[in-house]
């Protein structure tokens, strides 16, 4: 491999971490408060659901799974699900009803009140995650963002924004993955020590 292709690579793990440091400086606040709404939730036997397009649905999957599987130690299965992986739903409220509300009409089937919605987004403007917050919030479910840039449309309209101010999407996403390690990492200590 020749030097360039090495300093490429190195220029890039760089910024992914320059990206994380400023999450932890400027963001610890938010994230831990997405992970005490967590807390409760999971305590009182809620669910968490999650949310997503592209890569962000991928992030959703990986987020579900860990709680649901584990994350670090061998303990109970917690309650998440990720709103992108049945795609009968997905391909039929988008064929009949449209697109934007692929996350919405779940979210109205599947969500209870102290349940937890998060909402991935590298834009915070995805058409059908503002409209899922929309029905997250008529149903007394809470909602926490993560999101991107400047928080677009769906910054206002969660209970907890937690706002990567980055223009690039993949430092959003690497940030994003992080994020949801962090909550899963203090939803263990919190519920099993």
């Amino acid at each position: 491999m020749n030097r360039s292709m090495r300093e490429l690579i190195a220029g890039e793990l760089i910024a992914s971490a320059e990206a994380k440091r400023w999450v932890a400086e400027h963001l610890a606040g938010e994230i831990a408060q997405a992970a005490e709404a967590a807390i409760l939730a999971l305590r009182a036997g809620k669910t968490l659901l999650f949310a997503g397009n592209g890569g962000s649905a991928a992030d959703s999957q990986h987020l579900a799974a860990e709680f649901v599987g584990r994350f670090i130690d061998d303990r109970p299965p917690l309650r998440a699900i990720a709103l992108t992986v049945d795609t009968s739903a997905l391909t039929a409220i988008g064929n009949d009803y449209g697109y934007q509300f692929v996350f919405q009409r779940q979210v109205e089937a599947l969500g209870k009140p102290g349940d937890v919605l998060f909402l991935i987004t590298t834009s915070g403007n995805s058409p059908n995650l503002l409209c899922a917050a929309e029905a997250a919030r008529a149903r007394g479910i809470t909602t926490v963002g993560l999101l991107g840039r400047d928080g677009g449309k769906l910054a206002p309209l969660v209970d907890i924004p937690i706002v990567v101010r980055h223009d690039h999407g993949r430092r959003v996403q690497e940030c994003h993955i992080a994020i949801g390690h962090a909550i899963c990492l203090a939803v263990e200590a919190a519920l099993f020590g």
